[in-house]
């Protein structure tokens, strides 16, 4: 299986899709280096560019990219979903 989602750093929260997923893919997660992760099953249909979560957050947990906060989640979100605006606040406005 071809990576599908990238991390920047093994303990990130999220993923970056680099193509475009569709809900129920196995999606293999890799470092920038190309060293696997983890995979994660996709519970919605995801852009390329877009976050996935790799594991359950917590309402007002914050969420964790390139080793540090990028913001906090709104409510919930399950591991596989799509992590966007409407469920994130950006930590940087």
């Amino acid at each position: 299986m071809k990576h599908s989602v990238l991390m920047h750093e093994p303990e990130d929260d999220v993923s970056v899709a680099v193509v475009d997923l569709k809900a129920g893919t196995e999606a293999r997660a890799v470092t920038l280096e190309g060293r696997y992760i983890d995979t994660v099953k996709v519970t919605e249909d995801i852009p390329l560019g877009h976050k996935v979560a790799m594991r359950d957050i917590s309402e007002g947990e914050e969420v964790i990219k390139y080793g540090r906060p990028i913001g906090r989640a709104t409510k919930s979100i399950a591991k596989g979903s799509h992590v966007h605006v409407h469920n994130i606040k950006s930590m940087r406005w």
